[in-house]
């Protein structure tokens, strides 16, 4: 039997913040829905647990990244939506720099490309 957690990818918390607020800039969404669109969008590849999602969304919420208000979901649950801010645009756009800059290393680090003679 598998291991449950072989294949399992645990975020880093500045790299939960930018796909939460990446999912965001789609439009405002519940917990359940932030976690739901992170697996989906990841290939089934990135779980988000609930431990590890409402502390973020209680961070950003405190940074002022994103605001909440309570409405009732499709199925007639009251939940919390949450909602990008402007302020929450301008750090996703400094967060993906980031991201691009570092991916840009680690790929130069595993895939280096053939030295001259």
């Amino acid at each position: 039997m598998k291991n449950r957690y072989q294949n399992r990818i645990e975020l880093l918390q500045g790299t939960l913040d930018m796909l939460i607020l990446r999912t965001l800039q789609w439009g405002a969404q519940h917990g359940y829905g932030i976690a739901n669109a992170i697996r989906a969008n990841s290939g089934e590849l990135l779980k988000v647990e609930t431990g590890s999602l409402y502390p973020a969304l209680h961070r950003l919420e405190k940074q002022g990244w994103v605001r909440s208000e309570w409405k009732v979901t499709e199925t007639s649950q009251r939940a919390k939506y949450y909602q990008l801010t402007a302020a929450g645009k301008k750090q996703l756009a400094v967060e993906h720099d980031r991201w691009t800059q570092l991916s840009a290393a680690i790929a130069g680090i595993m895939n280096p490309l053939p030295k001259e003679s």
